[in-house]
């Protein structure tokens, strides 16, 4: 089922709400927002329920200690929340350390959300971590975000001495290719499908 921008849209807006809910109501541990970076107009697919799948598992792996957890099998995409028993900047490093590493880590984004006044690094992280794809929606969860319970953001790569995360295709900047529309989204899909190939190969 196709997506649209306004859709899109509303999404983010509920996501925030619920990222501002889980901070109110676990001032004590670090929020963990976990969401599928897919291309196109189509955000709920065999493909994203895979990556979905996968990412779930690691991040239980990697964060074995987590107060509360909420998964959302959405049309706009697969949305998970964690809350974890370490600090936002461990949190983001252990992030960091599954998206590099894991074989389907390119098509993962595991934000790590603070409130504004949370006194950690300023530097706001980007909304489309893996560059997937140019004009796919998912910028726009990206920067500030107001609500009723104050403003929320995610922790950047930098935040924790990491470069930015690379292109799916090319190995530059993400961010350049999303707005300079550098790559097809068939050209993407073509690319995660072989990923999700490899990844399914090496679990045999």
């Amino acid at each position: 089922m196709k997506v649209t921008l306004e859709q899109l849209l509303r999404s983010r807006d509920e996501r925030v709400a619920l990222q501002q809910s889980f901070l109110r109501e676990h001032p004590e541990g670090t929020l963990l927002c976990l969401t599928v970076q897919l291309p196109g107009e189509v955000k709920r697919d065999k493909r994203s329920l895979a990556v979905a799948e996968a990412a779930v598992k690691a991040v239980r792996e990697v964060f074995p200690v987590r107060s509360a957890e909420l998964l959302r099998d959405l049309e706009t995409g697969f949305e998970g929340y964690f809350v974890v028993g370490c600090s936002p900047q461990e949190a983001k490093s252990a992030a960091c350390r599954i998206e590099d590493t894991h074989p389907l880590g390119r098509l993962m984004d595991i934000d790590v959300i603070i409130s504004c006044g949370a006194g950690v690094a300023s530097e706001l992280a980007p909304g489309v971590a893996s560059g997937v794809a140019p004009g796919d929606g998912a910028g726009v969860s990206s920067g500030l975000a107001p609500g009723a319970g104050g403003h929320v953001r995610p922790l950047s790569r930098e935040s924790v001495g990491l470069p930015p995360r690379k292109c799916l295709l090319c190995g530059r900047p993400a961010r350049q290719c999303m707005r300079a529309r550098t790559h097809s989204i068939a050209e993407l899909l073509s690319e995660i499908d072989r990923l999700l190939s490899s990844a399914e190969c090496n679990a045999l």
